[in-house]
């Protein structure tokens, strides 16, 4: 059962914040849902967002101003919390290490972790499922997209449910997860030392494994150039070629002088709610 946390008024539709309790994280979880004007007349299609490293459930909804888009083409936006609260696992109160804000959307299934970090199955599953029953949405007509940490499971999501979800994007991913310090240590720490376990969770190696496109309509990524996680961290690159190799239609749009923040999600936020709804919405 849905808790309403609290609900605004919003570019004529309502913003809302959610609490339930998840069985499949074993914790209350929290969510952002934006209603457009046109859900009080009907169900909807929804973008489902995901958040990056030390952001929650309202960091999207307060900073990217994606609202008076998803009126203007008449979508819903779903946000989640990035991580399990009050796991109980050591570390859990530091920002990003392993622990609050970190969940990296995927399964652990090292100790301690595998316990509450199911980010992918919440995602996926549980989330998606909830908001469908408990909200005016249209089951067939769901995108999803993120930033950073959360560009990385967007993007392995999709690449993984393309039954589920019909369009993707994503603002400065972790496009090479297993290349980059960050997915190492997520990966080594959550998933084991395998790394064959960890290809189900790297963008760049989903997209070289099928071979031929997934998202016809293609994949949208916007990356600002003076981001300062870009050299060491994203990988961009990588995964162009893994598109390009595959026959994988990509726009990926290279910005000089935008950072890692939300000053750049929001400027091109409008971009990215329209590049769903041409598919979405058609």
């Amino acid at each position: 059962m849905l808790e309403l946390v609290e609900e605004h008024v919003c570019h004529g539709g309502v913003q809302r914040i959610y609490r339930h309790d998840s069985r499949v994280i074993g914790l209350p979880m929290r969510f952002s849902a934006y209603l457009p004007p046109q859900a009080s007349h009907g169900r909807v299609p929804a973008l489902f967002y995901l958040a990056g490293l030390t952001c929650t459930e309202e960091t999207f909804a307060i900073k990217a101003g994606a609202q008076r888009f998803a009126s203007q083409h008449g979508v819903a936006l779903i946000s989640p919390d990035t991580s399990p609260r009050g796991a109980g696992v050591p570390g859990e109160s530091a920002s990003w290490d392993f622990g609050v804000g970190a969940g990296f959307y995927l399964d652990a299934t090292q100790e301690p972790w595998s316990k509450h970090y199911r980010m992918y199955s919440y995602v996926v599953d549980e989330l998606r499922e909830t908001v469908l029953a408990e909200l005016p949405l249209e089951r067939d007509k769901l995108g999803i997209f993120g930033h950073s940490m959360g560009g990385h499971g967007a993007l392995t999501i999709a690449l993984r449910n393309p039954g589920i979800y019909r369009s993707v994007s994503a603002f400065a991913p972790i496009a090479a997860p297993m290349r980059c310090p960050w997915g190492e240590k997520a990966f080594s720490g959550y998933l084991g030392a395998n790394r064959e376990t960890w290809k189900q969770y790297d963008a760049s190696e989903l997209v070289a494994h099928a071979g031929s496109a997934t998202f016809d309509a293609g994949i949208l990524i916007d990356q600002g150039l003076a981001d300062q996680f870009l050299a060491e961290q994203l990988n961009p690159d990588v995964f162009e070629a893994a598109c390009r190799a595959a026959g994988q239609p990509l726009t990926l749009r290279r910005h000089a002088g935008y950072d890692h923040g939300y000053y750049f999600i929001s400027t091109f936020i409008g971009d990215h709610v329209a590049h769903h709804a041409k598919v979405l919405c058609a």
